[in-house]
């Protein structure tokens, strides 16, 4: 029985995209114009940004669950910077802020054997109080160069989704053809074993959080270039629970040691169909609230399957 289930998880992922698909179609038939699946792919756009990299961190074993405040960091940081360093200076040090908070994290974790959920908990917790700090009210009036990049196209698709797409791409190159992705993989399977045949198993993990950073400051800076704002006290809120959900939906096993970005990428797809939808047919939010959550909670039941089966 749990084979037939995990043998059937395989598919499910990709039919019930299709099925979802059809399902709001039926009820708002302007959810499969190509408007809406443009609009689609600008709101999946961050998320999908975030959990290419943790999905690879996930599968060497070990998880950030403070992305959504580093999100509210980052992006009240760029807010702050504009007037001083204008736009190329701002997008440098937000992404260079990004890395070190990443790699802040990799240190504890990977350095220090530290528990990875504790320490992204504590800068979860942490990086939210700063940004409120640094900015009580939210932050507006960004400049044009830079409010672009939110709203811009280039060949009629949106730069948020380029963008995106770019961060996918390199994900899967990277996994593909780089000896770290199959390092991290490696660590995920047994860190040990990782260890004894010659992978610096601590650097690694190091230099994925430090990815994890990067990504996500990448992540604030896409999200307050397309709503011109950087409100410390909602930016980036619930994403590490979206991230992870579609991490899990994509098959990638808590414990870690496999998984697959495309894969994962059609769980963000999945999650952002039902936020999409839900809002077309004028759902409440909280609708996709319970709805998330019920996901999420599945996505953890497939995971125990997978492990059993192990």
């Amino acid at each position: 029985m749990v084979n037939f289930l995990l043998h059937a998880s395989t598919v499910a992922l990709p039919i019930a995209i299709v099925l979802l698909a059809l399902f709001f179609n039926y009820h708002s038939p302007a959810f499969l114009s190509l408007g809406n699946l443009i609009n689609l792919s600008v709101q999946v756009a961050t998320m999908m940004t975030i959990a290419i990299p943790c999905a690879i961190l996930l599968m060497a074993g070990k998880v950030d669950l403070s992305v959504g405040s580093m999100m509210a960091l980052t992006g009240v940081i760029a807010g702050l910077l504009f007037p001083v360093l204008g736009v190329a200076g701002t997008i440098i040090v937000t992404l260079l802020i990004g890395a070190i908070i990443g790699a802040i994290n990799g240190a504890l974790v990977g350095l220090l054997a530290m528990s990875p959920i504790i320490v992204t908990l504590g800068g979860l917790t942490l990086m939210r109080g700063m940004a409120q700090w640094l900015s009580p009210s939210p932050l507006f009036g960004f400049p044009e160069a830079f409010s672009y990049l939110g709203y811009g196209k280039l060949l009629g698709v949106p730069i948020l989704t380029w963008i995106m797409l770019v961060v996918l791409a390199s994900g899967l190159l990277f996994m593909r053809f780089q000896y770290l992705g199959r390092h991290a993989v490696a660590i995920g399977a047994n860190e040990r074993a990782a260890f004894l045949v010659g992978i610096r198993v601590k650097w690694t993990v190091v230099l994925l959080y430090t990815a994890v950073g990067v990504a996500t400051a990448l992540a604030a800076l896409m999200t307050i270039a397309r709503i011109n704002s950087a409100p410390s006290g909602s930016l980036g809120v619930g994403m590490e629970l979206q991230v992870l959900t579609a991490i899990l939906l994509g098959g990638v096993p808590f414990t870690g040691g496999k998984g697959s970005l495309l894969r994962v990428a059609l769980g963000v797809i999945l999650l952002g169909m039902l936020t999409n939808g839900l809002i077309l047919m004028n759902a409440r939010s909280e609708a996709a609230l319970m709805i998330t959550g019920i996901v999420l909670i599945l996505a953890a039941g497939l995971d125990v399957l997978r492990r059993k089966r192990v």
